[in-house]
């Protein structure tokens, strides 16, 4: 088996809060991997540390007191290799008191150590274009610098030909004319066309598409979502795609990851875990499935099933189960290990794996 493009082990990612002297567990002993080519879907509520994910594995959490650890080996080369030598954690009596952290250090390691991966290598992809986008810059100066950048474009006439042809790709109409518009001359999905040349201009190894539909209509949501399946069916592109919306990562996914309280609660192949007659699943995960309409809640005229309870606070983590207190399934035969242990990922099928003390390996 070849190795995979990503491999992220044992990823945490906290941010220490002085308020309440204690650490907020975004991301918490996460394990994911991306094959070449392939897309791997990351869902899950707000909160529940996809995007952390994400931004970690992009280099892109440099903010004091974010502190990483863990292991994200891309292709030969372990992104979070010397980060430790910046943070300093003070504990008495095994409580955390305080952390001390380098910033300006962290930030200058981070950025050496991204160099000539993120955005070349690593591209991203964000929530809100307007906010990524500059607004003092038009589209096509920002494309044409990120050609410059990151590609082998000879001189500026060449690098503004090949942005027009990525924004005729990303199929924005009259590309010449759009060349010279501002991002608040734009709509948000036209911004967001824009965001995804300057993410596959460089002909990245790996794209991370962070909630790419957010905040656009119905209509411009499934354009967006069929335009990233021809491109990467064009690129070969390897993804991770980050959502909240079920019926997208099962549209564009060949793997998926289910995220709850900033740890993997399932994941398996998209075709088997989200198939209606899927064997064994996550609580989670149905209960995920169950909020999504289709043509038999219409027909029936019957309402959606919401997730009881808030999501996980991540500061203050129980010892069992992440979702025990929002879990409908838990019966008296194993109520004291849901509440008392955090079950493992162990694999119930080739290929599929959970968290939960329903299905033991």
């Amino acid at each position: 088996m070849d190795a995979p493009l990503l491999a992220i082990e044992n990823l945490r990612t906290y941010f220490y809060s002085r308020a309440r002297r204690a650490f907020i567990r975004s991301v918490d002993g996460v394990s994911l991997h991306v094959a070449r080519g392939e897309t791997l879907g990351i869902v899950g509520e707000s909160g529940s540390g996809k995007s952390v994910t994400a931004l970690s594995a992009a280099g892109l959490v440099s903010d004091a007191p974010g502190v990483i650890s863990g292991r994200i080996q891309f292709k030969s080369r372990n992104l979070l290799d010397g980060l430790e030598r910046y943070v300093k954690v003070k504990e008495r009596d095994g409580r955390v008191m305080a952390v001390e952290k380098d910033d300006r250090g962290w930030r200058r390691h981070a950025k050496t150590s991204m160099a000539g991966v993120r955005g070349k290598e690593i591209a991203m992809i964000f929530q809100n274009p307007r906010s990524a986008l500059n607004p003092y810059s038009t589209i096509g100066r920002q494309l044409v610098e990120t050609i410059r950048l990151h590609t082998s474009a000879k001189g500026e006439s060449e690098a503004k030909e090949l942005a027009i042809r990525w924004l005729e790709r990303v199929r924005i109409d009259s590309p010449r004319l759009r060349f010279d518009n501002f991002p608040f001359g734009m709509s948000g999905g036209m911004c967001q066309r824009a965001m995804l040349a300057m993410a596959l201009c460089a002909e990245p190894s790996l794209l991370i598409a962070d909630e790419p539909t957010t905040g656009l209509d119905a209509t411009i949501q499934s354009r967006i979502v069929e335009l990233l399946a021809e491109l990467k069916a064009e690129t070969g592109t390897a993804t991770l795609l980050i959502s909240h919306d079920i019926s997208v990562i099962q549209r564009l996914s060949d793997r998926v990851a289910v995220m709850y309280g900033g740890t993997v609660v399932e994941t398996g192949r998209a075709t088997e875990l989200l198939a209606p007659q899927a064997q064994a699943r996550h609580p989670y995960t149905t209960a995920l499935l169950a909020s999504i309409p289709s043509t038999e809640t219409i027909r029936r005229k019957s309402y959606l099933q919401a997730i009881e309870g808030e999501v996980l606070d991540t500061i203050d983590v129980p010892r069992g189960c992440r979702f025990y207190g929002r879990c409908n399934r838990v019966t008296e035969g194993v109520r004291e290990r849901c509440a008392g242990l955090e079950p493992p990922l162990a694999e119930v099928a080739p290929g599929h794996k959970l968290r939960c003390w329903l299905y033991p390996a």
